[in-house]
């Protein structure tokens, strides 16, 4: 053996084993870029979406999310001191009404005669279940009532006790939506303008505060209630409506996302509210 032969110095051996080394390194990156590949092929440590994206509507808690859609629970509120549901006002109950289940709540009912007039609006309300994939909630009942131009409430407000507008009752389509006909609240002290709300299993369990799953409150964006009370009837509401916000409500100051209804239309042609409201049933 004559290794002697094939030796070429120190400095040649240094090159070849440099050389080496830099083979080796490339050869453990390319195989580990093809490791890393696979694992995003087999989506490793995703979800099962796919490239489909979802985003929460703003709320805090109950949210569900399943492939592009997205809902949550809308916040419990207060029913507040006006409900009629049978919970004060000496137990009187618009909800034991015949006539009750009603699109159209702008008259007064059961032997009542007064009409609430103001900004046409129409409210629509999509009932959703957060429990399961936001599917649409049929054959539940919503309960609705507000305040009129003016800031008064049927059944308890001087000068309209004997009254019982606005307020009325609409079971849920098999798109979950319930349309009510109503007009456009006025802003009375202390409270933004809203729409109250109770949800019920079906229009014959509609009938008690008892039997009700969910109390909430719709909430308007302020530039649809500046141009409403800008028109004749609401002038009460101007002053009322400037001196409190969101921030300030007792109610809406913890935040309004899930509760501010889209608005679309005019004063001459009317208001569509809508609002998808999420519970977990």
């Amino acid at each position: 053996m004559h290794d002697h032969d094939h030796d070429h110095g120190l400095s040649h051996d240094l090159q070849t084993l440099d050389a080496l080394s830099i083979e080796r390194r490339r050869a453990l990156w390319w195989l580990a870029g093809i490791g890393t590949v696979g694992l995003l092929g087999c989506g490793g440590g995703g979800d099962d979406t796919g490239s489909s994206s979802s985003s929460s509507s703003g709320g805090t808690s109950g949210t569900t999310t399943s492939g592009t859609t997205s809902c949550s629970v809308i916040p419990e509120e207060t029913a507040g001191p006006y409900p009629g549901d049978g919970s004060n006002n000496g137990g009187l109950s618009a909800l034991a009404l015949t006539g009750i289940v009603r699109a159209d709540i702008r008259p007064s009912f059961a032997g009542a005669a007064g009409v609430a007039d103001g900004v046409p609006l129409t409210v629509k309300l999509t009932l959703v279940n957060t429990a399961s994939s936001c599917a649409d909630l049929s054959g539940y009942a919503i309960y609705v009532w507000h305040c009129d131009r003016v800031g008064r409430y049927s059944m308890y407000s001087s000068g309209v006790t004997a009254e019982n507008y606005l307020r009325g009752v609409q079971a849920t389509g098999s798109d979950g939506v319930a349309t009510f006909t109503t007009i456009f609240p006025g802003c009375y002290s202390g409270r933004m303008p809203h729409i109250h709300l109770e949800v019920y299993r079906s229009t014959t369990t509609a009938t008690s505060y008892a039997n009700k799953l969910k109390t909430s409150q719709l909430a308007f964006p302020e530039d649809v209630c500046s141009t409403v009370y800008a028109t004749s009837g609401y002038e009460a509401s101007v002053a009322n409506f400037n001196a409190i916000s969101f921030a300030t409500d007792n109610v809406f100051s913890d935040g309004v996302s899930l509760q501010k209804a889209t608005l679309s239309g005019s004063v001459a042609a009317g208001y569509v509210a809508e609002l998808t409201v999420g519970m977990s049933a």
